[in-house]
């Protein structure tokens, strides 16, 4: 395997160091710079034409998204790994958009970014073949949880349908995030939509509702393979986001 160079962009000494001591146990990695601002960033990225970037979003000059800003105008060829504190969806599709080749949310494994970064240069995928895998599997969760909305009565026409189903997946994207649904889940949710969080939280009762209402409960419970409910017993919203997104994940969408 060759030896790959890497620049470090990180605010926290502790970060790039444990990324630095990753990346030198592989063995097949050269830490060619580093720096917690994204102007030096730039610099040293043009300088060391590295293989790969590690960056936070958080940095001091200009932030991360206006470095990826740059080096997208630039076109400097260089893989970008994003591992940042920040989890929004709006802010890793934006890095993805900006030319991210992978985003990883704070706090992370070293090992695991290293092992992600060798994955990326030895088993290389073409963009276009990355854009083709991404949106089969976008449109295959969709197409599942159309399925099962329709099984259990929920209708594509109320706001809570919508909000359920990016709740969901963003359950599935971050099962812990059922922990904070008031704190997370919701105003994630909102921000997409240009609503509110409490509108989100109402519109996702509503849709629950609405299935129980109709008394479809034999197919809410063949859903989940077991009887766990019946006419006077409905979940919460972060239970019935929580059974869906684990069924989905269980079935390997």
């Amino acid at each position: 395997m060759d030896t790959y160079k890497v620049v470090l962009l990180d605010e926290s000494l502790v970060e790039r160091t444990n990324y630095k001591e990753a990346f030198m146990k592989d063995g097949n990695f050269e830490i060619v710079g580093e720096a917690t601002d994204g102007q030096k960033g730039l610099e040293i990225i043009k300088r060391g034409q590295p293989n790969l970037i590690v960056m936070d979003l958080v940095l001091e000059s200009f932030d991360g998204f206006e470095l990826l800003e740059k080096l997208k105008e630039e076109k400097v060829d260089s893989k970008i790994f994003v591992v940042s504190s920040l989890k929004n969806d709006g802010f890793i599709q934006k890095a993805v958009d900006l030319g991210a080749s992978y985003y990883m949310v704070k706090p992370t494994i070293s090992d695991l970014l290293v092992k992600r970064a060798r994955e990326l240069f030895e088993n290389p995928v073409s963009e276009r073949d990355l854009s083709i895998q991404k949106n089969a599997k976008v449109r295959a969760i969709e197409e599942k949880l159309s399925n099962i909305f329709i099984t259990i009565g929920i209708p594509a026409h109320i706001k809570g349908y919508q909000f359920l189903r990016e709740a969901i997946k963003l359950a599935m994207k971050e099962p812990s995030i059922i922990n904070s649904i008031t704190g997370e889940l919701y105003p994630s949710i909102a921000t997409q939509f240009s609503t509110s969080a409490s509108k989100v939280e109402r519109a996702i009762r509503h849709a629950i509702e609405v299935a129980w209402n109709r008394g479809k409960i034999e197919n809410i419970n063949s859903i989940f393979g077991i009887q766990i409910y019946n006419a006077n017993e409905k979940p919460t919203n972060g239970e019935f986001i929580a059974l869906v997104a684990d069924k989905m994940l269980f079935e390997g969408a």
